[in-house]
Order: C-alpha cells, then sequence, then structure tokens
C-alpha cells in the first residue's frame, strides 16, 4: 500500500470545511461572513412581520412576477483571503420565470437574484455593513434594508466592487420607489 502525499489545506479552506460541518439547532442559521461564523436565532414576530408586509406588496404590485425564498444560502465572493461567504438574507428575489431555486443547492451562486432583504435584528452591524458589502461584490443588483433601531428603510443599489454606488433612504411611513424589475413604490405606512 502507497501512501498518497496530499497538499496541506489553506486556513481558509479549513475554516469553510469546519463551517459546512457545523450542526446548528433547529431554528438557528450559520453564516460564514468574511471569515467569521455568524450563527444567528430564530427571529422574534416583528421581524418576521416586516418581511411579510414587504414580500405581500413584492406579490400584489411589481411589474415582474417574483419568487420568494426565506433564508436561501447563497455563496458570494469574499474580500481578503477567507474562503467564499456563505450568506443567508431573510429573503431573495428572483424573477419567476428564472425558476432559480429549482433544483438548487443549500448554498446556490447569487447570479440571477434581483434583490436581497435584510431586516435588523441581535446584529445589526452586520446588516449595515459587512453583509451590504458582500452583496455588492456578489453583484446582487438591489439590497433592501428594513433597519428597526434607526426606523428607516433603505435601498441599495448599482453595486460596483466592495459597495453600491447609491443608496435610498427613507423613515419608516414614507413611500420607498423600488427600481425595475419591481418598479412599484413599497409602501411602508405599516412598518410604524
Amino acid at each position: 500500500m502507497t501512501a498518497m502525499a496530499h497538499e496541506p489545506l489553506t486556513q481558509a479552506e479549513v475554516l469553510l470545511e469546519g463551517f459546512l460541518a457545523l450542526d446548528t439547532p433547529e431554528g438557528f442559521r450559520a453564516e460564514l461572513i468574511e471569515g467569521d461564523v455568524v450563527v444567528t436565532p430564530p427571529p422574534d414576530g416583528d421581524h418576521e412581520d416586516y418581511i411579510g408586509l414587504i414580500v405581500g406588496q413584492v406579490v400584489r404590485r411589481s411589474r415582474t412576477d417574483m419568487q420568494f425564498s426565506g433564508n436561501k444560502g447563497l455563496k458570494l465572493r469574499s474580500g481578503g483571503h477567507c474562503p467564499k461567504n456563505h450568506v443567508i438574507p431573510d429573503g431573495t428575489f428572483a424573477p419567476a420565470e428564472r425558476r432559480l431555486y429549482r433544483g438548487a443547492d443549500p448554498w446556490m451562486p447569487c447570479t440571477g437574484v434581483a434583490m436581497v432583504l435584510e431586516v435588523t435584528s441581535t446584529k445589526p452591524e452586520a446588516d449595515r455593513e459587512t453583509k451590504r458589502r458582500c452583496y455588492a461584490r456578489g453583484g446582487i443588483p438591489l439590497y433592501l434594508l428594513v433597519d428597526r433601531e434607526t426606523a428607516m428603510v433603505t435601498l441599495f443599489s448599482e453595486p460596483e466592487k466592495d459597495d453600491y454606488l447609491r443608496s435610498l433612504k427613507r423613515s419608516f411611513g414614507d413611500a420607498l420607489p423600488l427600481p425595475e424589475p419591481f418598479a412599484f413604490d413599497l409602501d411602508t405606512a405599516d412598518f410604524i
């Protein structure tokens, strides 16, 4: 029997393998964001209410028929020497005609995603900063952030390198225009 020589694993490869082998408790979710493993507890009811309000409007009012996935794992490019980011947005929207989720692996590439949605919870800075950069780096055209702490909703658009070039903020209660392929004003009156 001959022993096979193996290339040693890099620190990034060891981190990714360890992350993918995690067995998180039911209801929790684990993400690998910029080299950090982030484990999040189940969301509270208000968090889910915001998501439901947005999904309902997208289904009823979007110019393009959209599919929605809550908690869909996305593989995104990362910065530095860490492995690919493995991020789970609160919501992912894609044009229904693409059937993007059909047959997709648990961690799928973000190609074809029209918009991701995050509602702040226990670690709002991750949604405001780190995840925003991850989504921009992945080329996701739109990132909608509902910031419960500041009572603001922000739409980030025009991803370039590590950030979005444009952002449009509205206070809860004010309408936020969503561009194509959605093409409607998101009503945030019920966010108050």
